[in-house]
């Protein structure tokens, strides 16, 4: 991993925020209160004041879950649509409100010690850094971040402000990834080298051209604020709150949505970090009975992607990682019985063993040993410490780990989560290799499926090695006043 300090080169520009931060004109990090004492000193043993950047959909349950935790207080809300938001402002009416999130932290920053980020993808990189920048502990919904070159920064920006960082894949915090350690450090069922992960998802439009009619901005929505670093666009319906997930310039599609909670576990079990190189096939949109799939604007409807991962302290070689998603699913292991369930509403994972396999459903639920009747005979002891209550004790387990500023009694520390992120974003880089192709059709651009090209990852220097077109992907452009530096 390189060590160059590139989180600095994210940054936003609204005027006022960079002027009159003190972080800005000083040049340095603002400690938190607990650790500097005096006015507005929060002690160890006192509550945690959240800051939350998104109080509806997500943010809504996430919000609710830091309160429930007993030792968080909800001091501030942000969000630019009073729509969504509405509910969580009614129940929390002690918090400010703000549409703008540059505004709060420009305004509040001393009065606060977290912030949670619960917003569409391409937002969350530059509130979580300039969050950090102030010093202020952070929980980023999945996936952490929209680009490669973000997930990065992040990584590197969680280590350098000494933060306590989580990201929202509450799976992590499950006793079932914990299980599966444990029965693989045992040997249970030798050394794993190829390992599927499925989901059903999208459940959102795909593969689907962006809509030619504009329509009206709901009041109640700023429009403006909610694209933030994507380029500009008419409003459109149905985007907002939940569709964006499938259009590149705000979502990362199936696998921005559950890749972060099928895939921790592999990257957790096999201590596995940085992608070697990857390759995918995409689903193919027919419209009238006729083959269009070239929307460059739009995720696909399904794809297979194989990563590939180098061999780490855990593994005897390198990894193979499949990961589909639309529908598609890995044969059935034979040690399964013909009845038996495979994965859970159509997501799962498959760690296939020189010596037997194992499985689990989403967030690394119900984990067992095949043929299933092993699952009980195994007798493997627990040595890895559990979360109290789960995955619902994942938010309580931030919020302690932050009035502790102890940074590594986290489930998903951006040391873990970063890397994580980065490989599903690998492999959208694949993804978006065969829209390329496409464009390059000459007149074939409706016809031409593109081939399975093998992209290879140089991690150093953060760039593909042998398709240089996608590699304009691992870094977007902000848009003009949310510029990208560097």
């Amino acid at each position: 991993m390189t060590d160059k300090p590139i989180d600095s080169s994210l940054n936003t520009s609204r005027r006022g925020f960079i002027k009159s931060s003190s972080i800005a004109a000083a040049g340095i990090m603002i400690v938190p209160r607990y650790v500097l004492g005096g006015k507005g000193f929060i002690a160890p043993s006192d509550k945690l004041v959240i800051a939350s950047v998104g109080a509806g959909g997500k943010g809504q349950s996430d919000i609710a879950n830091f309160y429930a935790s007993g030792n968080a207080e909800i001091g501030y809300l942000c969000d630019v649509d009073t729509r969504s938001a509405a509910k969580t402002v009614a129940k929390f009416p002690k918090a400010k409100f703000y549409k703008d999130w540059r505004e709060m932290l420009d305004k509040d920053h001393k009065n606060f010690d977290a912030v949670s980020v619960s917003i569409p993808d391409h937002n969350h990189a530059i509130v979580a850094l300039s969050a950090m920048q102030m010093g202020k502990h952070v929980y980023v919904q999945k996936p952490l971040t929209h680009d490669v070159f973000e997930a990065r920064a992040l990584t590197h920006a969680a280590k350098k402000y000494n933060v306590v960082t989580q990201m929202g894949n509450q799976g992590s915090s499950n006793d079932g990834v914990r299980r599966l350690r444990e029965w693989y450090d045992a040997g249970t069922i030798g050394d794993v080298h190829t390992v599927y992960c499925w989901t059903d998802r999208p459940v959102w439009p795909q593969g689907i051209p962006w809509p030619a009619t504009k329509a009206d901005i709901p009041k109640e929505l700023d429009w403006d604020l909610w694209l933030g670093t994507a380029p500009y666009k008419d409003y459109v319906e149905k985007l907002v709150p939940f569709n964006w997930r499938g259009w590149w310039d705000y979502g990362t599609g199936a696998l921005g949505d559950m890749g972060c909670h099928i895939m921790e576990a592999p990257f957790r079990v096999l201590d596995l970090q940085y992608v070697k190189d990857v390759q995918s096939s995409v689903g193919t949109v027919y419209v009238d009975n006729f083959r269009k799939g070239y929307f460059p604007d739009s995720c696909p409807p399904s794809s297979h992607i194989t990563l590939t991962f180098p061999k780490t302290a855990k593994t005897q070689g390198d990894v193979t990682v499949h990961w589909m998603d639309g529908g598609i699913q890995p044969e059935r292991p034979v040690e399964l019985g013909p009845n038996e369930d495979f994965g859970d509403n159509g997501n799962g994972m498959l760690f296939i063993g020189t010596k037997g396999k194992m499985m689990a459903s989403t967030y690394s639920l119900n984990p067992q040993l095949l043929p299933t009747s092993r699952t009980n005979q195994v007798n493997v002891p627990q040595t890895i410490k559990r979360v109290p209550g789960g995955q619902e004790g994942h938010y309580a387990q931030w919020v302690n780990a932050a009035i502790a500023g102890k940074p590594d009694e986290v489930s998903s520390p951006f040391k873990l989560a970063g890397p994580l992120t980065e490989a599903l974003l690998m492999a959208n880089l694949s993804i978006r290799g065969h829209d390329i192709q496409k464009a390059r059709a000459d007149g074939r651009g409706f016809d031409y499926p593109g081939q399975n090209i093998k992209l290879i990852w140089d991690n150093d220097a953060m760039r593909v090695t042998n398709f240089d077109d996608v590699n304009q992907y691992i870094k977007r452009e902000y848009r003009e006043g949310w510029k990208t530096l560097g």
